[in-house]
């Protein structure tokens, strides 16, 4: 099947990160390390994009290493609360998971760290999360049309489909150093912003030399010769795994929930909502790397799930700190607080908006006047 059409195989061919619920905890930084560049025979960007366009993946099982290093203030207030720790690890710090793949419709993604294990597993229309720390694990069955699964982790080949989506006039498409990733020799594709209000340096996607696939996506922020983020195979089997990897025997007491039936599917057409098209208080300024997201939102609300009127709890109070904390700016466009990081600006309006982007502060405000 094409990489870049399955949804499932974008989805499941390195389990990571933005979206994901990191563990912390994993491998050292230095398992990013490549080796000797090998030497390979030249291809051009174009045929790189080709590749990857046309590239197939019938199965696979790895090691998945993530590091991100955004750059961010410590979020002050949100420690010892509730998700606070599991908040910061989204933004910072190193990640490691397990991931087998034998088609969109056996799929396995396991997160550790030291506290436990997180597993979800899907097998055919049986879809199993567990937890060990917990000893709870919960199933839920597919309707007969269901595939993809919502709660399938963005990945390097999902980062890299969303990268080239991006690629228009505004775009420089150039072929990197060949390098070593997993064992493995690999071309280096990479994407430039030429807008100077994009935050983003490069994304550098390191495709398979065989197999055409994305075993390494990395994004370096302006001004840095380091990725700010970067998701990778440390070890990599392209063989189909056994059947017996997606059976989920539930361990001896463990408590077992079952969830209503559900494709986990978003409608066709249709995007998760929260991302723009599918709710009318979010809407989006621009294209391509200098996109920006405008919402009206009850930041404390949304944190704690609580409903006008209802108390905020200690979660919002220590949100409010938090968003306390940040720089106060104003201008033509009004007045709110400002959070930067090396990738992405956000801007909190006194008005209610929250406005955000892998853009300069400066982008953001021209996007707040409208």
């Amino acid at each position: 099947m094409s990489v870049l059409k399955n949804r499932a195989v974008l989805r499941w061919l390195v389990p990571v990160t933005a979206g994901v619920a990191v563990i912390g905890g994993g491998a050292a930084v230095g398992t990013f390390a490549a080796g000797a560049d090998p030497a390979l025979p030249p291809r051009t960007a174009a045929q790189l994009l080709e590749d990857l366009r046309t590239s197939r993946l019938d199965g696979l099982s790895g090691t998945v290493v993530q590091r991100a290093d955004l750059g961010l203030p410590p979020i002050v207030g949100l420690a010892g609360q509730a998700g606070g720790n599991e908040l910061a690890s989204l933004v910072s710090g190193t990640h490691t998971l397990r991931v087998w793949y034998a088609g969109p419709d056996r799929q396995r993604l396991a997160l550790v760290d030291t506290l436990g294990e997180r597993d979800v597993l899907r097998n055919g229309r049986d879809v199993w999360t567990w937890s060990s720390r917990d000893n709870a694990a919960s199933h839920r069955t597919l309707p007969a049309e269901g595939k993809d699964l919502d709660t399938a982790p963005a990945t390097p080949a999902d980062a890299a489909d969303r990268a080239l989506a991006a690629i228009d006039p505004s775009t420089a498409v150039t072929v990197g150093r060949s390098a070593t990733v997993a064992g493995r020799s690999v071309y280096e594709l990479v994407l430039t912003p030429r807008d100077r209000n994009s935050l983003v340096h490069q994304v550098r996607i390191a495709l398979d030399a065989k197999e055409h696939v994305p075993l390494r996506f990395e994004v370096l922020a302006d001004g840095s010769d380091e990725p700010a983020f970067e998701v990778a195979f440390t070890q990599v089997d392209f063989r189909t795994p056994d059947a017996d990897q997606f059976r989920f025997n539930p361990p001896p007491g463990v408590k077992v929930t079952e969830e209503p039936a559900g494709d986990g599917r978003v409608p066709s057409g249709k995007r998760p909502a929260g991302r723009g098209e599918d709710r009318p208080d979010v809407r989006t300024v621009g294209t391509g790397w200098t996109t920006v997201l405008v919402a009206k939102i009850d930041v404390a609300g949304a944190a704690t799930g609580a409903k006008p009127g209802e108390a905020a709890g200690p979660d919002a109070e220590a949100l409010s700190k938090v968003l306390g904390g940040l720089q106060r700016v104003s201008g033509d466009w009004g007045s709110g607080r400002l959070l930067t990081g090396k990738l992405f600006s956000v801007l909190l309006t006194d008005d209610g908006r929250v406005l955000a982007g892998l853009v300069t502060p400066e982008r953001l405000y021209q996007a707040a006047k409208g």
